[in-house]
């Protein structure tokens, strides 16, 4: 057995040359990383929250480019497809304006009781495939003049007239929805200068004939 020697500690092995104070350093070292770390991990942490932020900015900006674009497809959508009823409107009206001519022809048959046989079946059916085109007819004799759509070809005075009235369709107005493709062509009558409308002529005979039977009593 080997006799330990009373009060003798082992030492580390120390390399040669080097003084027991050269193992401190290390310590220091190991507790200055130690201390070091949470501070890395909050630089990484803020690193992360700024690349975020960017991720978020470029979404955001790549969403609202989107949304524009989206917006004016839409409204390429709408201008085109108003564009194409425009020409299809159009077209239409040039169409009819060309039949309208053979139209008057027809209505003057009519009047004079020529449209029989053949001739008022063709002139039914064209009227009939006008008529799905849209193509609607108006004027009539008695309603007030309106410059928008009649033409006034022929002028008189009546003193049964309390405005300037349509008192003679020479040539029906035509129209595609709210378009008039051509103004009524009219007579119009106004009121006799310095004569007395019918209607307040009734209204003062009513009034005169009221207050004498009122001057009896």
């Amino acid at each position: 057995m080997t006799e330990e020697t009373p009060g003798f500690e082992e030492k580390p092995d120390v390399p040669s040359g080097a003084t027991p104070d050269d193992a401190e350093p290390k310590a220091a070292d190991s507790s200055e990383e130690e201390a070091a770390a949470p501070a890395g991990d909050t630089d990484a942490t803020v690193g992360l929250t700024a690349q975020l932020d960017q991720v978020r900015t470029a979404l955001n900006e790549r969403t609202a480019d989107l949304q524009r674009l989206q917006a004016e497809y839409q409204n390429y959508r709408r201008r085109v497809e108003r564009d194409r009823v425009t020409v299809k409107e159009i077209a239409v009206a040039n169409l009819l304006s060309e039949l309208l001519p053979v139209l008057d022809d027809v209505g003057r048959a009519r009047e004079h009781g020529e449209l029989v046989g053949g001739f008022k079946s063709v002139a039914e059916s064209m009227e009939t495939v006008v008529a799905k085109l849209g193509l609607q007819q108006f004027g009539k004799e008695g309603e007030p003049f309106d410059p928008t759509i009649h033409e006034a070809l022929m002028h008189s005075y009546a003193p049964d007239v309390t405005e300037t009235t349509c008192v003679a369709i020479l040539q029906p107005g035509y129209r595609i929805g709210e378009r008039t493709i051509r103004p009524a062509r009219v007579a119009v009558a106004e009121p006799q200068p310095g004569a007395t409308p019918a209607a307040a002529k009734e209204e003062k005979k009513a009034d005169d004939e009221e207050s004498g039977g009122t001057e009896e009593v």
